[in-house]
């Protein structure tokens, strides 16, 4: 649908859509705006244009409109404070990990609290009516913009204001009435300074009226009335009408503190440490006039720049000033919101990484050290940290625990970025040197292959300016997980197939086949499990035909047989493979258990991202930032089994989705979105809580014993656990013991081998002066001396030998010396090594025609294999052992003849 028809619509019949009690009794008059023509609402007779085109927008810069001062966590108090004496109920913030979407990485804005899909279909659940959240929200389309404009954000709270109608709810006259109140009564704004303006909102199939509320050309607030589905003109009134009013934290302190920025007031002691820190001299009166500027006219020029050019032009900035002031300003602005966003993501599970989300917040933290180091600021990270969460715990209390692990992660992601500096600079180098001008599709794939930000390319002039839609489209590739699609059945007109399998679990039963069609049937009921959640289906046999496969198609359940197929109608007998059952189920609350496990041991940030259960192995990816040490291997297998050894009792519960959010909180989403209303929660005391749809064992002993056999970095950021539990452990662990047991008989061997061989060197080395003196005293003709056969001509003088007593250590040495000693002898040691035979040759070097290179070459051949070298010596041999007499006839043949 196209909004500008919604309003066009709507506010045609404004009496219908927009105007509430409020507006009568206060004496507000409907204009449109002279400039742009859409419609507000004023207590002014003297305002011709909306809020975005008055010469009054951004006045407060400078001149708040009230005599409160509220700085961000008070300003929260006293919009909590209010909507509570007010009826609602304050809802503390959901992460910002949106857990509960799997269309989702990021918590976007405050109603996806409350939005769950069911189907095609987005639900609202309220965990109370109505209600009001601080809830922080992660954005990343806009990064260019941060620190910049002095109101944007890659992390905001957004104050959700939220309800529907009905006995405890309120609809349009009450919610614009509280929102009023509370920027008069509790913020003391005068109300002739309140402006409504018409807007629409619409998406997900739901579209409704709008009034945003400003102040002095601020929006502070959207309250968005849901109440219409379809298409405009065939659309339909909602069954469950809602409204979703946000409002932005960030801004409610601004209008009251009228501070040059909203990071000036919102980020409390951090801005001025940094600034205290990084000697910067500020002058209010010529910064207020430079951000008014960049406020007014952002969108009136085709890029960032030009909007930074025509501000500093009209606030009347010198270069120094931009130089001195204004540009360090944007940089400490910078690390000050992207290091929030990494606060908030990573204590809520998020890691930097280039897979998924993952990539947004690689890029922020990228950007702030990139920025620090561009403009010289020496910050300590970890001190910038514990400024933000100690700030920030009076309103995030929860912040205080993560403190040590969003210090872990940030330093190992920082050292990630500085090894990486050097080849990124070569290939910085490079695109300058050949003069290339990289567009937008290019800096996202520099980015995505090699982590090279344009920022950085920004900073080595390899670019001018980045972008503006650079960060928008980064974000719009991983801002949400593709579902894959499941193979669509016939399947109409079916009934849900009785699960039980989650009731008495009988391992035979006798079912109805409802269908039967190609190699599938669907049965009235059912203990077979269907593949999901990771864990792998039941096998076994339906009326005497094999199961090979199981799986859910919606509420029902299809069985694919091997060998035969039942007739429609007929009532079967089914046996489910209770040995297979028994081994995925003692796999799959071991990975319940290693789950917990890993994250006891390694941090706060591990998730499970995936996992597989079969009978005999399975595994379990988890989030965590580099490959696991073999301390931490063992440790995390250690407390595994100190679980399974406490025989903790497996609870199964079914819960109201809602109610088990609120009980348990987002840690029970460990295995993916839950679609369904009711929610099975999987529990091991409080070790592990979980929500699943798995076959789990009763007590924790009956694993027995898991082991991990094997563990890899399979993506950045996401570590795989293999591992086997059960009897298939046991059989693991006396696989290795036999293993360790040969090895270490080998290596006893092998040391009995190695002391022999040297017992052989000493006495080879003792010995062969002896036979060298003996050989060159030979008489012409042939003798022997030791196991040595020697052939003596005028020519020179041949000796080989194929004795089991001489080694490869012997038959070089001998050979070296004998030819060093006598420059017109040949050598050729022929001797076992294994399966194969081997062969030494030397030849001096006034013994003609002999060359040991050829000689090596025709006996290998002899021998079945192969060999080489030069003339002087060489070596080859092969497998044919029993070929070794011919082998040195053919050596004589060559030396002698």
């Amino acid at each position: 649908m196209d909004k500008r028809q919604i309003l066009s619509k709507f506010s045609a019949d404004p009496v219908k859509y927009y105007k509430v009690k409020l507006f009568e009794e206060q004496g507000f008059e409907r204009k449109p705006c002279a400039r742009c023509g859409i419609f507000f609402w004023t207590m002014d007779s003297k305002r011709s244009n909306c809020p975005k085109d008055s010469e009054d927008t951004y006045s407060f810069i400078g001149n708040p409109p009230t005599k409160k001062r509220f700085d961000y966590s008070q300003a929260w108090k006293e919009v909590e404070s209010f909507f509570v004496k007010n009826g609602h109920t304050s809802v503390s913030r959901y992460p910002v990990v949106c857990r509960w979407r799997d269309d989702l990485y990021f918590t976007i804005a405050s109603v996806v609290d409350f939005q769950r899909v069911m189907g095609s279909k987005v639900v609202f659940e309220f965990p109370a009516n109505p209600l009001v959240v601080p809830q922080m929200c992660l954005r990343f389309k806009d990064l260019e913009n941060v620190g910049v404009t002095g109101r944007h954000f890659s992390s905001f709270c957004m104050i959700g204001q939220l309800s529907i109608p009905n006995s405890q709810g309120y609809w349009k006259d009450e919610c614009i009435d509280l929102d009023f109140r509370l920027l008069t009564d509790q913020f003391g704004i005068n109300k002739n300074e309140i402006v409504f303006v018409e807007d629409v909102w619409e998406g997900g199939g739901s579209f409704g009226s709008s009034l945003e509320y400003y102040v002095r050309g601020l929006e502070l607030g959207n309250a968005v009335f849901t109440e219409f589905q379809g298409e405009l003109g065939n659309h339909t009134t909602l069954d469950q009408k809602v409204i979703d009013m946000g409002a932005g934290l960030e801004r409610f302190a601004w209008i009251t503190m009228g501070t040059p920025t909203a990071y000036d007031c919102c980020f409390g002691p951090i801005t001025n440490n940094l600034i205290e820190k990084a000697g910067i001299d500020i002058d209010s009166n010529l910064l207020s006039k430079y951000f008014i500027e960049i406020a007014k006219n952002q969108g009136k020029f085709p890029n960032l720049l030009e909007v930074k050019n025509h501000a500093i032009k009209n606030a009347g900035l010198s270069p120094q000033q931009v130089t001195k002031s204004i540009n360090p300003l944007e940089g400490i602005y910078l690390i000050a919101d992207h290091l929030r966003t990494l606060i908030f993501a990573i204590s809520d599970g998020a890691l930097p990484s280039n897979v998924g989300g993952g990539y947004n917040l690689r890029i922020v933290l990228r950007r702030i050290i990139g920025t620090m180091q561009r403009l010289g600021l020496e910050f300590d990270l970890n001190e910038m940290i514990d400024w933000h969460i100690d700030y920030l715990k009076k309103t995030y209390p929860e912040l205080k625990e993560k403190r040590g692990d969003v210090k872990t992660i940030v330093e190992v992601e920082a050292k990630r970025y500085e090894e990486s500096k050097i080849r990124m600079q070569k290939i910085a180098d490079n695109i300058k040197s050949k003069g290339e001008n990289p567009n937008v599709d290019d800096l996202i794939r520099m980015y995505e292959s090699d982590g090279i930000t344009p920022d950085y390319l920004k900073e080595l002039e390899v670019i001018p300016e980045i972008p503006p839609t650079f960060y928008s489209r980064l974000s719009d590739l991983h801002q949400s997980v593709t579902k894959k699609e499941k193979e669509k059945l016939p399947l109409q007109n079916i009934p849900e197939t009785d699960l039980l399998y989650y009731k008495e679990d009988p391992h035979q039963f006798d079912a109805k086949v409802l269908k039967a069609f190609d190699k599938f049937v669907v049965l009235d009921r059912t203990s077979f499990y269907a593949r999901g959640g990771g864990q792998e289906p039941d096998h076994g046999r339906i009326a005497g035909f094999d199961v090979v496969d199981v799986e859910k198609h919606g509420n029902i359940v299809v069985h694919e047989l091997n060998g035969g197929m039942p007739k429609e109608g007929e009532t079967v007998s089914c046996v489910v493979d209770s040995q297979r059952r028994e081994g995925i189920t003692k796999n799959h609350t071991s990975t319940h258990i290693l789950n917990s496990s890993s994250r006891n041991v390694l941090g706060s940030w591990v998730w499970q991202n995936s996992a597989f259960k079969e009978e005999d192995h399975a595994r379990l990816d988890i989030t965590h930032h580099s490959a696991l040490t073999e301390k931490q291997i063992k440790e995390i297998e250690k407390l595994a089994n100190s679980i399974v050894q406490k025989n903790l009792p497996v609870k199964i519960e079914s819960f109201d989705r809602g109610t088990a959010e609120q009980k348990y909180g987002f840690r029970i989403y460990q295995g993916g979105v839950v679609p369904v209303k009711s929610v099975r929660i999987v529990s091991i005391k409080d070790f592990d809580v979980e929500a699943c749809g798995g076959t789990h064992v009763k007590k924790t002993r009956e694993i027995e014993l898991i082991k991990i056999t094997r563990t890899k970095r399979i993506q950045d950021g996401v570590v795989r656990i293999e591992f086997v539990s059960g009897q298939t452990a046991q059989d693991y662990v006396k696989q290795h013991e036999d293993e360790q047991e040969k090895m270490r008989e080998e290596q006893a061997a092998k040391e009995e081998k190695d002391k022999i061989r040297e017992q052989r060197k000493e006495q080879a080395r003792e010995k062969i002066p002896v036979l060298l003196d003996q050989i060159s005293h030979s008489p012409i003709g042939t003798s022997k001396v030791d196991e040595i056969e020697v052939h003596t001509t005028e020519a020179g003088r041949f000796c080989y030998s194929t004795s089991d007593q001489y080694d490869e250590y012997f038959h070089i040495n001998f050979g070296e010396k004998l030819i060093k000693n006598d420059p017109k002898a040949s050598y050729c040691g022929i001797f076992d090594a294994g399966s194969t035979v081997r062969a030494i040759i030397y030849s001096g070097e006034q013994s003609k025609n002999k060359n040991a290179g050829a000689i090596a070459k025709a006996i290998s051949e002899i021998l079945g294999g192969s060999g080489g070298g030069n003339a002087r010596f060489a070596q080859g041999g092969g497998k044919n052992k029993s070929k070794k007499d011919e082998a040195i006839k053919k050596a004589k043949s060559m030396v002698l003849e």
